[in-house]
């Protein structure tokens, strides 16, 4: 079985477009270096996913891949506003690596951003040359990722984190998650659920949630190191989300360890 991290994350911090990580001190102070593939803990094939709102960051990303076999995949960002859009895509995915974007929803004021201000042309050119789009979605998105959803059934789409579930009353997530789940071309990435859900019990819970809705031929292993060293060790991950999975037949598990990933963005591990 071959197994692959769909969600990892490398930086270099002085190139300057890393805005969420400037300052000292904080609860991100831990992570506030460089990181380069040599420094991923384990030997999984990797999928490397965009940290910064920039088209530098998507070429550094492509030129690490260009130099580390592990790197099979770059999700990266292009301004999907920009009449630039869809050369900017073009460009990029003549390089076989590039397999999707990642608009950083999270950090934007506008819950309808996504209805709202990528250009269809752009959106398109994304369907057309066989790109995926990663949601980094919360719970007050999701209503809106089932409207985009439906409003772009050509698109390929997966769900960064679960969605980011919190603690607590999660009703309005399962119910916004549920829905999303019966689309059957979207698929859900377990990734930096302990940075949202410490609680052992109630992780697995979540994780048990996620299985029944998407099932194993939709669920995505990731790990979204290093950021989620800031909960966990790298092995407690791997060994949570293991944990959560060994009720599944042995293909099943090798699905969700690996094969959904490669299947999902066109890779070949």
């Amino acid at each position: 079985m071959q197994k692959l991290d769909a969600h990892c994350h490398f930086w270099s911090l002085g190139r300057g477009d890393y805005d969420w990580l400037e300052g000292e001190g904080g609860p991100l102070a831990p992570i506030r270096r460089d990181y380069a593939p040599e420094d991923y803990p384990g030997d999984r094939k990797l999928i490397a996913v965009q940290a910064a709102a920039t088209l530098a960051e998507t070429d550094f990303l492509l030129d690490l891949a260009g130099r580390e076999p592990r790197i099979l995949g770059v999700v990266g960002w292009v301004d999907l506003e920009s009449p630039e859009a869809v050369a900017q895509l073009e460009a990029r995915a003549a390089n076989p690596v590039f397999r999707g974007v990642r608009p950083m929803l999270q950090d934007i004021a506008e819950i309808d951003w996504l209805l709202r201000a990528p250009r269809k042309d752009a959106l398109d050119a994304l369907a057309r040359l066989g790109l995926r789009f990663d949601l980094l979605i919360t719970e007050r998105h999701l209503p809106v990722a089932a409207r985009f959803a439906a409003a772009n059934p050509e698109l390929p789409l997966v769900i960064d984190h679960g969605a980011k579930p919190q603690p607590g009353d999660r009703s309005a997530w399962a119910e916004g998650m549920r829905a999303l789940a019966r689309d059957r071309r979207i698929h859900c990435k377990l990734s930096g659920l302990m940075t949202e859900v410490p609680d052992p019990a109630d992780l697995r819970e979540v994780m048990g949630q996620l299985l029944d809705w998407f099932g194993p031929e939709r669920l995505i292993w990731g790990s979204d190191w290093p950021v989620m060293t800031l909960a966990a060790p790298y092995e407690d991950w791997v060994a949570a989300s293991e944990g959560a999975l060994e009720g599944l037949t042995p293909d099943e598990r090798a699905a969700v360890l690996g094969g959904n990933a490669a299947r999902f963005y066109g890779v070949t591990p």
